[in-house]
C-alpha cells in the first residue's frame, strides 16, 4: 500500500499540511517529503522524554542514515524505526506514526528526482546537523535558554531560514523562468522561513517554557520581537512577489501566500491577545479565499 503523504502531513503539521497540497507535482511531493524529514529532526531536537545525549545520539544517527544509499538505508531504517519507537522520544500520535512510517517516507525520497533528492538530503542534513548544535548547548535534561536577539535568530535560521534556501532551490530547479528573480529570491529566502518560525515561538512561548525551552531572550522587550517578527514577513512578502514577477506556477504563489497571511494573521492575533493566541479555522477560511481572489486579480500580490 502506498504511503499516505497527505495524510502524514495533516497529522503532524497545521499550516503546511494546509499549504503544501497547493503546490504543482512534482513540487508538492518533493516538498511534502522534505517538510516530513524535517519533522523527523524537529521530533527529536524536541523530545520531551529523552535527556540530551539521547536526543543527540538520534540526530547524529538520523543524519547517518541519511547519507546512506538507498539498498543500505532500507534495513536500517526499520531496524531505527523500531528502536526509535520502543523508547518514544515525544507522546505526540502523529510524530511517532512518522516514526514508524519513516522507511516509506525515506523510500519516497528515493524516488524523487535525482538533484531534488540531492538538495532535500542536503538541506535536512544541514538543518539536523544544527538542531545537533542547539541541543549540545542544553543542560543535561535538555533544557535550553537562549540570551539574545543573535541566538534566537541562528536558531531560526536552523531550524526555519535553511527551509526557505531548500525551498527556493526545488522552485529555481522545478521552474526554469524564476531564474530572471534567482538574486531577489536568494536575497529574500531566509526571512520568509524565519519569519513564519518567529511567528511560531511567539505563538508557543509558553508551552516551550513548560517543557524546558525558553527561546525568546527574557531580556529583550517584546516590541522588539514582534518589529523583528514583522520585518521578516515584509521581507517574505517581497519574496512572493519575486515569486510573482519570475512567471512562477501559481501553485508556489498559493503555497507561499497562504503560509504568509497566516503568519501576518497570527502574529496580530499574538500581538493583540498574548501567546497561544490562535487564528480560527473560520478566519483561516477567509483569508484563504481572499488570498484565492488576490491570485485571479493579477495584479501585484501584496499579503500584508
Amino acid at each position: 500500500m502506498d504511503l499516505d503523504l497527505d495524510d502524514l502531513l495533516t497529522k503532524t503539521s497545521r499550516t503546511f499540511a494546509l499549504a503544501i497540497p497547493l503546490l504543482p507535482e512534482p513540487t508538492r511531493r518533493a516538498v511534502s517529503v522534505a517538510y516530513l524529514l524535517f519533522r523527523v529532526a524537529d521530533t527529536f531536537e524536541d523530545s520531551t522524554t529523552w535527556p540530551r545525549e539521547e536526543r543527540l545520539d538520534a540526530l547524529e544517527t538520523f543524519v547517518e542514515l541519511l547519507e546512506l544509499s538507498p539498498a543500505e538505508r532500507s534495513g536500517e531504517a526499520k531496524r531505527l524505526s523500531a528502536a526509535w519507537l520502543d523508547r518514544p522520544p515525544v507522546e505526540h500520535e502523529g510524530y511517532l506514526e512518522l516514526l514508524r512510517e519513516l522507511p516509506a517516507v525515506l523510500a519516497q525520497l528515493d524516488e524523487l528526482a535525482p538533484a531534488v533528492k540531492q538538495l532535500v538530503v542536503k538541506h535536512t542534513v544541514r538543518t539536523t546537523e544544527g538542531m545537533a548544535s542547539v541541543v549540545a548547548r542544553a543542560d543535561e535534561r535538555g533544557n535550553l535558554r537562549l540570551g539574545s536577539v543573535r541566538e534566537l535568530k541562528d536558531y531560526c535560521y536552523i531550524v526555519a531560514g535553511i527551509v526557505g534556501e531548500l525551498l527556493t532551490e526545488v522552485f529555481l530547479h522545478d521552474s526554469p523562468s524564476l531564474a530572471t528573480q534567482q538574486r531577489e529570491l536568494e536575497q529574500r529566502m531566509r526571512s520568509f522561513g524565519e519569519g513564519l518560525q518567529l511567528v511560531n515561538i511567539l505563538k508557543d512561548a509558553g508551552d516551550d517554557a513548560v517543557d524546558g525551552r525558553v527561546y525568546l531572550p527574557p531580556s529583550v522587550p517584546r516590541a522588539e520581537l514582534f518589529a523583528l517578527a514583522r520585518t521578516d514577513l515584509e521581507d517574505a512578502n517581497r519574496y512572493v512577489q519575486a515569486l510573482q514577477r519570475g512567471g512562477a506556477p501559481r501553485g508556489f504563489l498559493a503555497f507561499t501566500g497562504l503560509s504568509l497571511v497566516l503568519a501576518f494573521a497570527a502574529l496580530d492575533r499574538i500581538e493583540a491577545d498574548g501567546a497561544g493566541a490562535k487564528v480560527s479555522r473560520q478566519d483561516v477560511m477567509h483569508l484563504f479565499e481572499t488570498l484565492e481572489r488576490k491570485l485571479d486579480g493579477g495584479g501585484v500580490l501584496d499579503l500584508r
